[in-house]
């Protein structure tokens, strides 16, 4: 399953070698969506580490990646884990796609009329404002 989100770096760690094969790089992404903040720890993993080489902590980008899920079981009982694996990370202005145009509204012409016609203004008449 493929997925896109778009968010600040927080986190971003050193790559691990886990086994002999296999390497993995992870990274935090903060994204403000809702009422709070959501952090979202993702991976990358093998070739893909290299991907974060380009990023520093406190920028904006747009993550790619796919959900994973697998069962691990050990001593009979089974426990799942589920993986966001970004295959693709973009800084988010060459994410943005650029707004479509504003379509134009008609405003209502003027009237000849002014709104202060047919009023006198006079200084010997009482006001009652406070000012």
């Amino acid at each position: 399953m493929a997925f896109e989100i778009k968010g600040k770096i927080e986190v971003l760690s050193d790559t691990q070698q886990v086994t002999e094969k296999f390497k993995k790089r992870e990274f935090v992404l903060m994204v403000e969506e809702g009422m709070y903040p959501e952090y979202i720890k993702f991976q990358a993993v093998q070739d893909r580490c290299n991907l974060l080489d380009n990023y520093k902590i406190g920028e904006i980008v747009t993550v790619s990646f796919n959900l994973r899920g697998r069962p691990y079981t050990k001593d009979g009982k089974t426990t799942y884990f589920t993986n966001l694996d970004a295959w693709r990370i973009s800084a988010a202005q060459e994410a943005q796609t650029p707004a479509p145009p504003v379509a134009a509204v008609a405003v209502p012409q003027a009237t000849t009329q002014s709104a202060t016609e047919g009023v006198t203004f006079s200084d010997s008449e009482e006001d009652d404002l406070p000012f």
